[in-house]
């Protein structure tokens, strides 16, 4: 694994130098969904590792796919599209979710888009994807920006006020004991502003 990661060039560089995300993202990709990426956990513990210096990746619960389509918000499209991912790769546990109907489920007015949806995720570091784009090169989808991915921070998100809830996924998931070099940020500026997706 690479030493550390910069910024967006030096992310897209340590995926692309990674054989099975590589695949992982053309298998999303071949599926053809509408903003699709894979995102969350997948990228966020894999930059925690390459700045630990892990050797070997930290094992996922799931593979997040989001992906954005109004037209079709039948829950069964999305297990549809876990079993396809599953069978050509049945090493993750993959989890494909429409954010154009997460606002449902979240009690939010609809979002507008995979960044819409991922600028509301509980941590910034969280709100962060990758895709392939048409021409099959890296692409990260970064709403709320890659400063604190890259830098080890984990702080709510701007737009995420549940402040319990961020609590309990810290200290749920072991994040600071895990990755001993993460600092939890207790944020007194939600103005952050927005970044569009970067490459």
């Amino acid at each position: 694994m690479l030493p550390g990661i910069a910024d967006a060039e030096g992310l897209c560089e340590a995926i692309r130098q990674q054989t099975e995300m590589m695949a992982d993202l053309r298998l999303v990709a071949e599926l053809g969904l509408p903003q699709g990426c894979i995102a969350a956990g997948y990228i966020r513990n894999f930059v925690w590792d390459v700045l630990h210096g892990y050797t070997v990746r930290t094992p996922l619960q799931d593979a997040d796919v989001l992906y954005f389509d109004p037209l079709c918000l039948d829950e069964e499209a999305e297990k549809a599209y876990d079993a396809k991912l599953r069978e050509r790769n049945p090493r993750l546990n993959w989890s494909a979710k429409n954010q154009a109907r997460m606002h449902l489920r979240n009690g939010a007015a609809p979002y507008l888009s995979v960044e819409d949806a991922m600028k509301r995720w509980p941590e910034t570091a969280t709100a962060v994807g990758a895709r392939l784009d048409a021409e099959g090169e890296v692409e990260i989808i970064a709403p709320l920006g890659l400063a604190d991915l890259l830098s080890l921070q984990v702080r709510q998100g701007p737009y995420f006020h549940d402040d319990a809830v961020f609590r309990q996924r810290v200290n749920g998931k072991a994040w600071l004991s895990r990755w001993p070099r993460l600092v939890l940020v207790e944020e007194e500026d939600r103005g952050r502003g927005d970044t569009s997706q970067m490459r």
